[in-house]
């Protein structure tokens, strides 16, 4: 449960009041880090590799909600007060605490453990609705794109109806991303890829939830540098897979036609066609 994780230590960083006491900026930091480690990209024989992924991606998501970060912090601390209140009571000390809060009971005082425990309970609740409500504005998100990339990138490696066949597709990348506030541009782009080789060229499809491109790098060793990267803004990062793999995976007439038919209805009928003509257009470049 979600409320029983320590988000900051998931993310590798200091919990209790350290923690508390982080800034944005060094939360997403150690985010980025961890992300570049444990990306499923990095880890193809960890079975586990996709669960602790999106569960890295969930602590993110609470700690960079200010709301649900703050009841995260109470909750923590209540259980360290908790927790100390337990180690400090020995046997006898413990005997005469509960005998002074049996009398208090007795006498209608309000009982200092039930409080505790009904504030726990109470941050505990609250802390649940939030991260339910993020779950709700970001769970699929990533699955989605994924998916849908994974059979953009399993039709283009079949070369079904691709033009410009003398091009050299080893150099170029299958770029997605959620239109979820900012977009971007082929410049930003640009700017993004820049920093594993020089770009010659980006070509940009959108939706009105979805965003693609195909981007041409100068090598193929820039290529594969840039290859399954965690880049672009941590609010909405880019997925990034070559064009081509360097070993095709042959699929049965049945798959094919299925993963085609789904293709069509993520991105529309008309996606192929899109598809010739931008690499028309890079081969003329």
């Amino acid at each position: 449960m979600d409320v029983d994780v320590d988000h900051y230590k998931v993310l590798g960083l200091p919990s209790g009041e350290e923690g508390a006491k982080l800034s944005e900026k060094e939360i997403s930091k150690a985010y980025k880090f961890k992300a570049l480690e444990l990306h499923p990209d990095k880890r193809p024989d960890d079975p586990d590799a996709h669960a602790n992924f999106q569960k890295l991606k969930s602590s993110y998501e609470i700690l960079k909600d200010e709301m649900a970060r703050k009841l995260y912090d109470d909750l923590l601390k209540i259980k360290l007060e908790k927790e100390q209140r337990l180690v400090q009571q020995d046997g006898r000390k413990r005997k005469m605490r509960s005998d002074l809060e049996e009398r208090e009971r007795a006498a209608f005082a309000p009982d200092p453990t039930v409080k505790a425990r009904q504030e726990e309970e109470r941050i505990a609740r609250q802390l649940k609705e939030e991260i339910a409500r993020i779950k709700r504005a970001h769970g699929s998100k990533g699955v989605a794109a994924a998916s849908a990339l994974f059979k953009e990138t399993k039709q283009s490696e079949t070369g079904a109806g691709v033009a410009g066949a003398g091009l050299d597709k080893e150099k170029m990348l299958k770029v997605s991303w959620e239109k979820v506030g900012e977009d971007y541009t082929a410049e930003r782009l640009k700017k993004v890829f820049s920093q594993f080789g020089q770009v010659e060229d980006v070509v940009i499809k959108s939706s009105k939830t979805k965003g693609s491109a195909l981007v041409v790098m100068s090598t193929k060793d820039a290529m594969v540098a840039a290859t399954g990267s965690v880049c672009g803004s941590l609010s909405n990062p880019l997925l990034v897979l070559p064009l081509q793999p360097a070993v095709a995976t042959e699929f049965t007439s049945a798959q094919s036609c299925e993963e085609t038919d789904g293709l069509n209805n993520l991105v529309g009928a008309g996606y192929q066609a899109y598809e010739d003509i931008v690499l028309q257009k890079v081969q003329m470049v």
